[in-house]
């Protein structure tokens, strides 16, 4: 009973953790894993819970008139055919390669973006249109990446996405509502990949997602209100604190 209890707790504050910033999940893989889940069965598990919290998370994002649903086209689908390779790799890797190639991208990932320019100011609907129509290519080759790293681990997939959605003209607030879709999308194949070879513990995967719901529409509710510059905070301090946990722990 008190591990259903921390599984629900920790989803609670992945789920806002991953709506705002994101990495969230190197707080829930090792719980998973700490309740005597195989990683590649906490792995599929894991993504229950961020499949789930990512409908919330969508939902609160088009009730508050931010989420732009074109992003499907230039975001989620590339994503989604990356996280097929991605998931395949998470298949079939060693549990040591896999942490340190972890260790490796994470590490790549928080110098990356930290140094993204977020600061800068939205431009218009439609000189958001004409940059990401003169980038397309660029664009849909870096969310076939972010697929193919969501795919594969989850874990701080939320960073290299807000830093595309940076890259064409975001602030926080749409950048991370483009975030939630995409990673929505990407997910939700993922998981059946690992549900057909059976890597799925769903008693512990759905108690997980009783918790990162809340939490998905608490993060959501924050990166509305709280607006851009208080997400660049957020984000910018989860970086720090998910890189140096995973780069000591390693």
């Amino acid at each position: 009973m008190k591990g259903y209890l921390l599984l629900f707790g920790s989803g609670l504050i992945a789920g806002v953790v991953n709506v705002i910033a994101g990495g969230g999940s190197f707080l829930t893989l090792p719980i998973l894993m700490f309740l005597g889940l195989p990683a590649g069965v906490a792995n599929g598990t894991n993504r229950v819970g961020i499949l789930l919290q990512n409908v919330a998370a969508v939902w609160s994002f088009e009730r508050h008139r931010v989420l732009d649903w074109s992003s499907l086209w230039w975001a989620a689908a590339p994503a989604t055919l990356g996280a097929v390779f991605g998931t395949w790799g998470a298949l079939v890797i060693s549990d040591q390669a896999f942490k340190r190639v972890l260790a490796l991208l994470m590490l790549t990932l928080s110098v990356w973006t930290l140094w993204a320019p977020h600061h800068r100011k939205e431009g218009s609907r439609a000189e958001l249109a004409d940059r990401a129509g003169r980038r397309y290519l660029l664009t849909g080759l870096a969310f076939f990446a972010v697929g193919i790293y969501g795919g594969f681990v989850q874990a701080g997939v939320g960073f290299f996405v807000l830093a595309v959605t940076s890259a064409v003209g975001l602030n926080l607030v749409r950048g991370n509502a483009v975030k939630v879709l995409t990673v929505l999308c990407f997910t939700a194949l993922s998981l059946a990949l690992f549900v057909w070879q059976g890597k799925v513990d769903w008693l512990m995967g759905l108690t997980l997602a009783a918790g990162t719901i809340i939490g998905g529409l608490v993060g959501a509710r924050l990166t509305v209100l709280k607006g851009h510059r208080w997400v660049r905070g957020v984000v910018t301090v989860t970086i720090i604190v998910f890189a140096l946990k995973l780069w000591i722990g390693s």
